[in-house]
This record gives C-alpha cells, structure tokens and sequence, in this order.
C-alpha cells in the first residue's frame, strides 16, 4: 500500500513538472513541410479574379521553406496577388497575435486572416501589414489588436476581429508597386504576451 502511495506521489509530481512545458509550447499554424501544405490547401489567389494581371507563385521546398513570389501587375484594375489556406477552424483565443520568421525584398506585405465574420453576407477579411527587410530572415511579430475588417479592398473598422474562430490563414501583397516580389517563409505562430521575443 504505501509503494502504491509513494508511486501515486511520484507519478503526481512528474505531471505537475511537465504540465509547464506542455502549455508553454504553442501549437503551430504553419511550418510549410510539403505533407503539411498539402493538408492546409495552400493556393495562390491573384487579382486575375477581377480581371487583373498579377501573377504569383507558391513553391515549398524539401526544408521546408515556402516562397511566395511572382510579379504584381496594376493593369485591368489589377494590383494584388496573395496565397491562403483552406478551412483552418482554430481557436487562437488564448493567444496575443502571430509571429513569423521571414526572408523578403523589402516590401510591406499583409497578413491575413478568416473568421466566421461576414458583411453584407459576405466573407470578411481581416489585415494587418509587416515588413520585410531585403535579403534578411527576420522574425516579426503582428499583435491581433492591428487586424481590420476588410472586402475587396474596402475597410470595415466596424468589424470585431475573433481570434477564437480563425477559419482561413493568408498572405497577401498589394502595396500598388508595379514589379517582381519574392517572401521566404519559415513558419507562422501564434504567441502569447509572456512569450520570448525570439526562439
């Protein structure tokens, strides 16, 4: 009876020391393994669906780094090119925004996400922009408090952003700087207010 104790204890004290690293390690939105991209349904969305001329492209290599690149076009009232997820359904309350680690061209692009949030029946975006340095992995951090509601370009500060009921994760440019583009990622993040700022 009392080894049963004794081990009861023990077993007890070992969960209470591994529950820390267990809630301290938070899950993972993207790491852009190939299997992974492949569950997600990662898929490039340009401005082609409103008659516009950008072309991106979305590659992952065997390391697991995605490049997100292609040309941004303003003809036919044209100007962006994005890549996004199908159907996430996470719930990111208890977290404070996303952080990623980059490699750009220097340009300021949009991080992107979906809820159940609709305007006028229709699916609402939420934005919220980060730079990239030139030629340099950087990681950056994007606090869910700047995402703004949007659709098709128009801002709806109106909306509420529930970071509970995430359905759809993206990327997008549309800086309305004609040219070539290129984004490296690495993984995407979410983050509590404790957490490191690196790692």
């Amino acid at each position: 009876m009392k080894n049963r104790s004794l081990e009861s204890l023990l077993a007890s004290v070992a969960t209470a020391l591994l529950l820390p690293a267990a809630v301290a390690s938070p899950p993972s939105l993207a790491e852009f393994t190939p299997a992974e991209v492949e569950t997600l349904g990662w898929k490039v969305v340009d401005d082609g669906v409103m008659g516009g001329l950008s072309k991106g492209n979305f590659v992952v290599s065997p390391e697991g780094i995605a490049t997100f690149s292609g040309r941004l076009s303003l003809e036919n009232n044209g100007g962006f090119s994005s890549v996004r997820t199908g159907d996430l359904g996470r719930d990111l309350g208890a977290f404070q925004g996303l952080r990623l680690r980059v490699k750009g061209d220097g340009r300021t692009y949009q991080l992107r996400l979906n809820t159940d949030a609709r305007w006028r029946g229709m699916e609402v975006s939420f934005k919220a922009e980060f730079a990239t340095q030139k030629g340099e992995w950087a990681e950056v951090r994007v606090p869910f408090q700047n995402f703004v509601g949007s659709f098709r370009g128009r801002t709806l500060r109106d909306e509420v952003f529930e970071p509970t009921k995430i359905r759809r994760l993206g990327v997008l440019l549309g800086d309305k700087n004609p040219g070539d583009f290129k984004l490296e990622l690495d993984w995407i993040r979410p983050y509590r207010a404790d957490d490191p700022e690196a790692g």
